[in-house]
């Protein structure tokens, strides 16, 4: 299914969060005067480095508590989760909280929100766009379930703690469904037969799909969970009412698609000043637990560093490191040893400098918002 460009209501409300942490810095940074006592220029680029000092802040902070709000809802469900947990979890007090959510429907949402964008850009990255619908729909089923099945405690929240939610949880997942609907809908122009169907066939595809998920995802609270081998099974049935059975039967049994070659990994550029400028990677909660991880274990494996960040499929661990280590960031201390002998990771001197940058961020944010 390919990508639609969508703002979710929960990104919508974060941006405003975002932009309001920023205008208390600019009335913080004009309060300030400098030491030699002239205000001017000097003013004027001390409150631009705080505004984006405070920025780095709020971002990392809803990072934090994002990831946070994952694991409490996986640990407690979505009945006994509340904001006391998150931000007990997050390492974050309920003020700074409260600056960026209105209460814990609207940090479930953003999660919601920020869980599809990663998918649409997945999608977007596959290039689906031009292809015949029916291979939208494959593909775009091949991203989304891939992407399912990566990332279990994500797919649970989006499949179903979401139906547990309220307000604007329920907003976030009815767009949600909603882009899914009109991508499917799309089939009504594929043939004759396709334009006797009408919207509500395109709901109850997508409805089936859903369903089909949750069955796999509720109750499965660790490890990963077998979604791709469902690709064949699931395109056949959101094609059957549009392109009939012979066409559903070929898709059903179609071989999946190998997976390709990793994207090149992108070296940081040298940076002088804050670490964390410049950085070409989102700092997300988990990597932020990786590098604290590493700083306080220095030669841990893999498995140490997953157990430490809640990260329960190894391979998606395995491809966070390596990132980091391309990224000048990480260094593997076992590289070039025995065969199968457990990876031994430590800081670099920048990778140092960056976990040293997100504990003062995140202490400093924590003590101005006490």
């Amino acid at each position: 299914m390919a990508a639609r460009r969508s703002r979710g209501h929960g990104s919508v409300l974060d941006v405003a969060a975002l932009d309001g942490a920023v205008a208390r810095a600019a009335r913080r940074a004009r309060s300030v005067t400098p030491p030699d006592g002239r205000e001017g220029a000097a003013g004027a680029e001390l409150s631009r480095e705080q505004v984006s000092r405070e920025r780095a802040v709020a971002e990392m902070q809803r990072s934090r508590l994002l990831g946070a709000a994952v694991r409490v809802l996986e640990e407690r469900g979505y009945e006994h989760a509340t904001v006391a947990h998150i931000t007990s979890r997050a390492r974050v007090s309920r003020r700074t909280f409260y600056e960026l959510f209105a209460n814990r429907e609207q940090c479930v949402a953003a999660v919601l929100s920020d869980t599809a964008s990663q998918i649409e850009q997945e999608l977007r990255r596959a290039g689906l766009e031009d292809r015949p619908w029916r291979e939208q729909i494959r593909g775009g089923l091949s991203v989304i379930l891939s992407f399912l099945e990566r990332e279990p405690e994500l797919a649970r929240v989006l499949v179903v703690h979401a139906l547990r939610g309220s307000g604007p949880v329920l907003k976030a997942r009815d767009e949600i469904v909603g882009r899914l609907v009109a991508v499917v809908d799309e089939g009504r122009n594929e043939s004759a037969r396709a334009a006797g169907c009408s919207e509500l066939t395109a709901e109850g595809v997508v409805g089936a799909t859903l369903a089909i998920l949750y069955a796999r995802l509720a109750g499965r609270r660790a490890g990963s969970v077998a979604l791709a081998g469902l690709l064949g099974e699931l395109t056949a049935t959101v094609l059957l009412p549009y392109l009939g059975t012979a066409v559903a039967r070929r898709e059903q049994n179609r071989p999946a698609p190998a997976a390709g070659p990793a994207a090149p990994v992108p070296r940081a550029p040298r940076v002088d000043g804050d670490p964390l400028q410049g950085l070409p990677m989102r700092l997300t909660y988990r990597t932020a637990r990786v590098l604290e991880g590493v700083a306080r274990h220095p030669g841990a494996s893999n498995r140490q560093l997953a157990d430490d960040a809640g990260i329960a499929d190894q391979g998606q661990v395995s491809k966070l490191l390596a990132r980091l280590e391309g990224l000048g960031l990480l260094s593997n201390q076992s590289a070039g040893r025995a065969k199968g002998e457990p990876n031994r990771w430590s800081l670099t001197p920048r990778g140092a400098l960056v976990a040293r940058s997100i504990a003062s961020h995140t202490t400093t944010g924590d003590r101005q918002a006490a």
